[in-house]
């Protein structure tokens, strides 16, 4: 008898996973083509599955386009579903075959039995990302908003989203951001919900508010709330995040409509959402009492979190960290949450012991030492030294607990483990310097543990000790002798604390420590290669030669102790995270823009040499100094060319290497090559609610970096002053940085007048001066002290990597051909992106070269053009790359590589940034 099954081999009843097996059989191509065309729709349903699976294993079927599309013929939904999925993944490709197939989709877009159909359609054309589509695209997703289903409504806000990301200026022309907003008053919440999350992530890619919110739309986002699955629900309670109310009345309202009750919801990241909107708003609540019973309510839930899976426990957990920073008395009571379980992974057992040092205190103290000492008899290392570190955290925390703390860590130095005694001399070091004169009396305990100092940090704190108090310690020459011994070959810290000890020890027993000081110096002076540690040796040389006596007020004056939130986030650092609460950036407790890359959304229709870039710059500029001046009646423009101005808000200066003049804007020589229009506008670095240095407020900053005539670098500045005097005295200051920028004359500023004056100046730099002697990172940006007669203000100012590339022109053909086929493939890096329209090559070349990428070679290939460039940083790293520009469509594929890996990144930022292309990893 027959038996019903798959192909010889497999057992009667079982069928053979044929979708997925290894494709790419000769003729299977002209196969697919037979099948796809046969009149029969169940046999057009297993082509289909079979040409999508070997589109999912890699196999090239775009050939199969065209019969794949006559397939759209059909009133079969699963039959459309394939094919859509199909079009999607090819429609870049093929994008002359993909406009063929629009007539279909406006056609069921069009439905009026069935809306699955309807939304399908809109969904598919939106993502096909095609410049081509969209003109095609708006009319059915016009309709499809106004749509008396929801389910079509919901998926024409998220297509607006997508059409955004394509063509910008297209949506805000058609009107479709009104559309979005009306949206939000829908009577179904999936459709509000969705419309939250368009709004939310076009103002993140555009960096503009388009939410919007106030009162009216807040109050309509309530009632959506209630009824909104949980992850609309966190659209929504996000976005309600970034509204600032007005005053605490109604703060308190919108907490008690719709936002508390959502502490009970059982998904966690809706928990978080709303704790994040309470933790937003009780900023703007006046009443004492009220906050305290919003923390009471925020502690259970976060306490039912803390009982979830280890990874949901530590995303949890995380935010407690800088949840409690902010209200220390959340989860002060419930201390017996955070102990450490035996079968909790390490990276739980490591963030428990973070939030009890946080959530320490005088009543709760003795019970998170007995816990740090148990923890510290651990096996895990990691998990001990933790432990340890926790306790010397409590210490300088916790005055009244510190003689408690200080007994602990001389009872685990006794242990002798190797691990244990150096984590206890490290934070030993710390509770010297928090509490000086109080605790040396261990230092007897300290110094017989020399030998099982191994570690480069628990070297360096001894030998501070041992120099600090050297003329306590009888035997600190030998000490110290123990510790040179082998003074080549240690780490840079180690040396540059051994100088230092060394030189304290001069001061201090000057008889007995002269022979040995200078050996110390002079190694440092004439063996080392280190700069650092040279160049402290011939100012401690000098010191000791010329003013002993200077040298004692510099080597032995005061320092001041360590503060109590040394271990805690910057308080500006942490208002931020607040509001990024259940992120990622929450998780790393790091900004967002550390870890992210900004990609620009505007396409390169804007040519290199666009007369309208200036007019441009000017206008943001303006925009920027009526934001200042909101409560100042004229307006004030800024003259590029002479950079003066007449202002009401006071006298502005231009400064410039020779103390002021008519100076471009990198400050260069006029006869030089103009510069390039910033790639990024002028924006607002410090606000003027922001504190100073000693408290003060009331300093408004915008800047950008910029390159003038001749390639000149120079920093644009526009103050405003919020305070009610006039500011001045003006002073700038940077930070060393990895490609050393640093200014190159005065900050020409005069008196600004009070109660919002502005002025503007341009501060000339020079690289290669203050360099940090590391590899620069993504984000570049500049760390500077502004000085004024109020305070000293502390901003970081971003920039792209044409401000740091040379006008030198390209490397030799035959030193790009080398250094290019030398490279191993694995330190070239590819990646794949769209220009938001058609561009030639000739176009991507000038707008390259007008920002300090060099053309080496431009050659035709089989299906693209490529070209070969070469940038060269200040500091003389160089960048290869091959742009290969696709001819039938707008693809292009970027290859990097340099002597330099750091550069790879910052380069294909850049190029994302000035091309206005955005890459994805291939």
């Amino acid at each position: 008898p027959m038996t019903t099954g798959g192909p010889p081999g497999y057992p009667p009843g079982k069928t053979s996973n044929r979708f997925f097996d290894a494709a790419g059989r000769r003729g299977e191509i002209q196969e697919f083509k037979e099948e796809l065309n046969a009149a029969s729709k169940e046999k057009k349903k297993e082509a289909l599955k079979k040409v999508i699976q070997a589109m999912t294993v890699g196999s090239d079927v775009s050939t199969l386009f065209a019969d794949v599309v006559n397939c759209m013929q059909t009133n079969s939904l699963d039959l459309k579903k394939l094919v859509y999925l199909y079009v999607i993944n090819y429609a870049k490709a093929q994008p002359d075959l993909a406009i063929l197939a629009i007539h279909s989709f406006r056609k069921d877009a069009n439905d009026p039995h069935n809306p699955l159909l309807r939304a399908l359609a809109v969904r598919t054309m939106g993502c096909i990302r095609l410049e081509q589509m969209t003109e095609y695209l708006l009319e059915p997703l016009r309709r499809s908003c106004k749509d008396p289903d929801a389910y079509v409504r919901k998926t024409a806000t998220i297509c607006i989203a997508k059409l955004f990301d394509i063509n910008p200026e297209l949506v805000e022309d058609q009107g479709f951001i009104d559309i979005l907003r009306d949206m939000l008053g829908d009577s179904n919440p999936m459709v509000v919900s969705n419309a939250v999350a368009s709004l939310c992530e076009i103002s993140t890619s555009s960096r503009r508010n388009y939410l919007q919110l106030n009162e009216d739309v807040i109050s309509k986002l309530l009632p959506a709330l209630n009824e909104s699955s949980e992850w609309g629900q966190v659209f929504i309670l996000d976005a309600i995040a970034m509204y600032d109310p007005p005053n605490s009345r109604v703060a308190e309202t919108i907490l008690e409509r719709g936002v508390m009750v959502r502490l009970s919801h059982a998904n966690s990241a809706v928990v978080l959402s709303a704790v994040k909107v309470m933790m937003k708003f009780m900023d703007r609540i006046s009443s004492p009492e009220l906050v305290r019973a919003l923390c009471k309510k925020m502690t259970p839930p976060l306490v039912t979190l803390l009982s979830a899976e280890p990874e949901i426990q530590y995303v949890v957990m995380r935010n407690i960290n800088l949840i409690v920073q902010k209200q220390p008395q959340i989860l002060q009571q419930e201390i017996r949450m955070f102990v450490c379980k035996y079968n909790d992974p390490l990276y739980v057992k490591l963030e428990k012991i973070s939030v009890m040092v946080q959530l320490a205190s005088e009543r709760n103290v003795d019970q998170i030492l007995s816990e740090f000492r148990e923890y510290a008899s651990e096996v895990d290392i990691e998990c001990v030294r933790r432990s340890v570190r926790a306790i010397g955290q409590c210490a300088v925390k916790l005055g009244r607990a510190t003689e408690r703390c200080v007994d602990a860590l001389l009872d685990l130095i006794k242990t002798k483990v190797s691990y244990v005694v150096q984590e206890a001399v490290v934070v030993i070091r710390d509770i010297f310097r928090k509490y000086p004169g109080k605790y040396e009396i261990i230092i007897s305990d300290l110094c017989e543990n020399l030998d099982s100092l191994d570690e480069p940090e628990a070297k360096a704190a001894m030998i501070w000790i041992v120099g600090e108090y050297a003329d306590r310690i009888d035997n600190s020459i030998e000490l110290l002798e123990h510790f040179l011994e082998n003074f080549g070959e240690e780490p840079p810290n180690v040396q540059l604390q051994l100088l230092t000890a060394t030189v304290k020890l001069c001061l201090k027993r000057p008889q007995a420590s002269r022979e040995l000081v200078g050996r110390v110096l002079k190694t440092a002076t004439d063996e080392c290669n280190n700069p650092d540690l040279r160049d402290r040796g011939y100012m401690y040389w000098r010191m000791l030669s010329k003013s002993p006596e200077m040298a004692r007020k510099v080597v032995l004056s005061e320092r001041p102790t360590i503060s109590d939130d040394s271990f805690s986030v910057q308080p500006k650092v942490l208002d931020r995270l607040m509001g990024n609460l259940c992120t990622l950036a929450s998780v790393y407790h790091e900004l967002p823009e550390t870890f992210l890359s900004s990609d620009s959304k505007v396409p390169i229709a804007r040519a290199a040499e666009d007369p309208d870039d200036a007019e441009d710059e000017r206008e943001n500029l303006q925009r920027v100094q009526n934001e200042m001046r909101q409560r100042s009646q004229t307006g004030q423009r800024y003259v590029e060319e002479s950079g003066s101005e007449d202002s009401d808000g006071g006298r502005s200066g231009s400064s410039s290497s020779s103390g002021g003049g008519k100076t471009p804007r990198g400050g260069g020589s006029p006869d030089g090559a103009p510069g390039p229009p910033p790639l990024r506008p002028i924006a607002i670095v410090l606000n003027e609610t922001a504190t100073g240095q000693n408290g003060c407020k009331g300093l408004r900053v915008a800047a950008a970096v910029v390159r003038g005539k001749g390639g000149a670098v120079g920093l644009q500045l526009t103050v405003g002053n919020f305070t009610p005097q006039p500011m001045n005295g003006w002073a700038v200051q940077f930070n060393k940085n990895p490609f050393g920028l640093a200014p190159a004359g005065q900050l020409q500023l005069g008196d600004v007048a009070p109660n919002g004056g502005t002025a503007n100046s341009l501060l000339p730099m020079q690289p290669n001066q203050l360099s940090s002697g590391t590899a620069p990172s993504a984000p570049l940006f500049l760390e500077v002290a502004v000085k004024t007669n109020v305070d000293i203000f502390y901003l970081s100012i971003g920039y792209d990597l044409s401000a740091v590339l040379s006008d030198g022109g390209p490397a030799p053909k035959d030193q790009f051909q080398q250094t290019w086929q030398s490279l191993p493939p694995d330190r070239k890096v590819r990646t794949m992106g769209q220009f938001g329209q058609k561009v030639t090559p000739e176009m991507v070349v000038e707008r390259l070269r007008q920002y300090y990428v060099y053309t080496v070679a431009q050659m035709p290939g089989n299906d693209a053009d490529l070209i070969y460039c070469s940038a060269t940083t200040c500091n003389n790293l160089i960048i290869y790359c091959e742009l290969s520009l696709q001819r039938s469509a707008a693809g292009v594929m970027l290859t990097c590589a340099s002597p330099a890996p750091p550069l790879v990144p910052l380069f294909q930022s850049f190029l994302s940034e000035l091309l206005r292309v955005r890459f994805q990893g291939s």
